[in-house]
C-alpha cells in the first residue's frame, strides 16, 4: 500500500473516530477537574515512559513555553521528569520521587552553572501517564484504575496536586482516541483529578490537517509536532492561559506552530466545557 493511500485511509477513520464531537472525539463523561487555578502550579514532575521522553523530553518543551509565557519569572518555574520506557503506573516508585535531598534537588542554568534547588515543597503537580495501552487493555485496566488511586495519594500526602495524561491513539488505531479519553476521565473523576486531553488534541490535529505527521514510524511515538502540541495542551492544562502565539515553536516553523497551538487550546477548552 502506498504512503499516500495509507494516509488518506487513515484520515477516513479518523475522521469516523472523532464524529461524536464538532472537531474532535471526547469522552463519555465530562471530567470534574477542570483547572488547577487559582494556585496554578509552578515546579511539576513527568513520571511516565518513551512518550514523555521523546525528543529531548516533553517536560523541556513545556518549560520553555512557560518561561517564555512569562520571562520576568522564568527562574520561578522548574520541570523534572523520571521515564522507563514502556512503563505503567505500577513500574513507577512514585513515593521514592519524592524523598528529599534526591530527584530535583539541584539543576543547571543557561550557563551550565549548578543550582542547588531549595524549596518548601519539592513539586506542586506531578503529571502521570500509564502506558499507552494500559488504561483500555483487558488484563491492564484494573491495575491502571488500582494505581491511579494509589499514586494519587501518594502525591496528595506530598503536598502536590495529581495530574493524569491522556495519551494519544496509535496512528493505525484511532478508536483507541475514545477508549484512552474515557479511562482517563473516569479516573480523573474517581480522584479529583485534572486530566490533560492531550489524545483528543492529536485526534482533532488529525481530523484537521492529516498530512500533517504527528508521528514516529512505529506510528506510536511522537514526532516533533506530535510532541509540540501534546506540549501546548500541558501548558494550557497547567495555567489557563492560550498557547497561541507562545514565541517557543521547539524549532517548527511559524505557520505549523500556530496551528498546533490553536488545536490545543480549542481540544482544552472543549474538554473543559469552558
Amino acid at each position: 500500500m502506498s504512503r499516500t493511500l495509507r494516509v488518506l485511509l487513515v484520515a477516513v477513520a479518523t475522521l469516523a473516530a472523532t464524529a461524536s464531537a464538532p472537531g474532535a472525539a471526547q469522552a463519555q463523561t465530562k471530567p470534574k477537574v477542570t483547572s488547577l487555578g487559582p494556585d496554578f502550579p509552578k515546579t511539576e514532575i513527568f513520571i511516565g515512559n518513551s512518550f514523555f521522553y521523546f525528543n529531548n523530553s516533553m517536560h523541556s518543551h513545556v518549560l520553555a513555553m512557560v518561561r517564555a509565557a512569562d520571562p520576568a519569572n522564568r527562574t520561578s518555574y522548574q520541570a523534572t521528569s523520571v521515564t522507563i520506557g514502556g512503563s505503567g503506573f505500577e513500574w513507577h516508585d512514585v513515593e521514592s520521587y519524592f524523598r528529599p535531598n534526591a530527584i530535583a534537588s539541584y539543576s543547571f542554568d543557561d550557563n551550565n552553572n549548578i543550582i542547588f534547588n531549595k524549596r518548601e515543597r519539592l513539586f506542586d503537580a506531578a503529571i502521570m501517564m500509564d502506558c499507552s495501552q494500559c488504561p483500555i487493555h483487558p488484563k491492564l485496566k484494573s491495575v491502571f484504575t488500582e494505581y491511579a488511586k494509589k499514586d494519587a495519594d501518594i502525591v496528595r500526602a506530598h503536598g502536590a496536586k495529581p495530574v493524569f495524561f491522556m495519551s494519544w491513539a496509535y496512528e493505525d488505531k484511532p478508536e483507541m482516541t475514545q477508549q484512552l479519553a474515557e479511562a482517563y476521565t473516569v479516573a480523573g473523576n474517581d480522584n479529583n483529578a485534572l486530566v490533560i486531553p492531550a489524545g483528543l488534541a492529536f485526534a482533532r490535529m488529525r481530523a484537521k490537517q492529516p498530512e500533517l505527521n504527528l508521528y514516529q514510524p512505529d506510528r506510536r511515538h511522537p514526532s516533533m509536532a506530535g510532541t509540540y502540541l501534546a506540549s501546548c495542551v500541558v501548558f494550557t492544562a497547567l495555567t489557563g492561559r492560550s498557547p497561541v502565539g507562545n514565541p517557543y515553536l521547539a524549532g517548527l516553523d511559524e505557520a505549523t506552530a500556530k496551528m498546533l497551538q490553536t488545536a490545543a487550546w480549542e481540544t482544552v477548552q472543549d474538554y473543559y466545557g469552558k
